[in-house]
């Protein structure tokens, strides 16, 4: 099976490659809309700032590739950054336009829970996802559910029906995989979060192989 993962100049592309790789994939790393649409499935991975990497997908030319994958129904897994472009808009450092694939927007923790209690921003390290269903492509909810958090930025006021599992943290619940039909988010690094990382990873991948990747 091919696995895109597209290249707009901010991801952490070596990591996501090489478990791809070690789940028994062929990986295509790049920029070109035509290559990327020949592969199963996408990956979008990201690192860094929400208007920048915006900037880059539109320099790149690569925003309609998202409106081909809508079309065609294409299977695409947003990581990190990657699942919050996938929203309507972000407040980091003004407001910016997203790729609206999801209600919502993307809000930094404030630091302080309702109690006035102050909580680490960024959100940094593992904690347990909770989930709220189980989508078509697990094929049943994975017994070690700890995953690693790196963010200061997470998805708010979005569709609950959107929602797959969340972790909390401060007093909120941050979404932590999100799926609407054919695209998933994963608000984690799953190929940094060890047995149940490794496990997600390989029953999406499993479900794209069978063409089952649908909410």
């Amino acid at each position: 099976m091919k696995i895109g993962v597209i290249d707009y100049g901010m991801g952490n592309l070596f990591s996501v490659e090489q478990a791809i790789k070690r789940l028994g994939n062929e990986v295509v790393i790049s920029a070109d809309q035509n290559r990327l649409l020949q592969c199963d499935a996408l990956i979008l991975p990201g690192v860094g700032a929400f208007q920048d990497a915006m900037k880059k997908l539109q320099d790149t030319g690569l925003v309609s590739l998202f409106q081909e994958v809508i079309a065609t129904k294409k299977p695409l897994l947003g990581i990190c950054l990657g699942m919050q472009l996938l929203f309507q808009e972000s407040e980091e450092n003004g407001v910016w336009q997203g790729l609206g694939i999801f209600k919502g927007r993307i809000k930094q923790f404030s630091g302080k829970d309702l109690s006035g209690k102050s909580y680490r921003v960024p959100h940094m390290g593992w904690n347990n996802l909770q989930f709220t269903k189980s989508p078509t492509w697990l094929d049943q909810l994975p017994k070690e559910r700890y995953v690693y958090f790196v963010h200061s930025y997470f998805a708010t006021d979005m569709d609950e029906e959107d929602l797959v599992a969340f972790a909390e943290y401060g007093d909120m619940n941050v979404p932590g995989i999100v799926q609407k039909g054919t695209v998933t988010g994963m608000q984690f690094h799953p190929e940094k979060s060890g047995e149940c990382g490794v496990y997600l990873l390989q029953q999406w991948l499993r479900a794209v192989s069978k063409g089952v990747v649908v909410s």
